[in-house]
């Protein structure tokens, strides 16, 4: 028996070798993007995700920081590997930066103190249902993505070059593109290993 959701869910793959060939224009993909983020839930309906998307020149700009950045860290021995990775990401057509407002998880906990130490966990999940929800939703329009975590490394770099809001923080990159070549299969540990049912 089929079902819609997860038959579209199945097609969101990590895919690594993206390009710029995407038709779909760039008001599209924001509109897809605002609409996977403002339909996914949070707790308290506290709407605390916030997203960037860079295109073309402020995407490249994006991983030259990253590049510079990991210069700093990265044994020269090292470094090529590095950058070779790096290129397959600036190679797509664009880039989505996702944040939290730390002023409403503030907010929250000044609200409702009774919940305070879950509200950043909570905030987490948040985050982490709007990034799927994003990657899920460019999968369907055969936009290959891959998810990444060069914050805080990134952080302040990043709130500099965009003036992004002090309060917002960097939680995510992902960069897609065309898909230049697929994701190779996908196994999966076993259901005795994940799962318990008890009825």
């Amino acid at each position: 028996m089929s079902n819609v959701f997860l038959d579209a869910i199945k097609v969101r793959r990590t895919i690594y070798a993206i390009g710029k060939n995407i038709a779909l224009p760039q008001e599209r993909i924001v509109s897809l993007v605002k609409d996977a983020v403002k339909n996914s839930p949070s707790s308290f309906n506290s709407q605390s995700s916030r997203v960037v998307i860079l295109f073309e020149r402020e995407h490249d700009k994006l991983w030259n920081i990253i590049k510079e950045a990991l210069r700093k860290i990265v044994p020269a021995e090292a470094f090529d590997a590095t950058a070779t990775k790096l290129a397959s990401f600036a190679a797509g057509y664009g880039t989505v930066l996702f944040f939290e407002d730390g002023d409403v998880i503030d907010q929250l906990q000044k609200q409702f103190v009774a919940y305070a130490d879950n509200f950043p966990i909570w905030s987490e999940h948040s985050t982490g249902i709007a990034q799927f929800a994003v990657w899920s939703t460019l999968a369907q329009e055969h936009i290959g993505a891959s998810l990444q975590h060069y914050n805080p490394l990134i952080d302040e770099d990043v709130k500099h070059t965009w003036n992004i809001p002090p309060s917002w923080v960097l939680r995510s990159e992902l960069p897609f593109g065309s898909i230049e070549r697929p994701a190779g299969e996908k196994t999966f540990i076993g259901d005795e290993e994940r799962f318990r049912v008890f009825s």
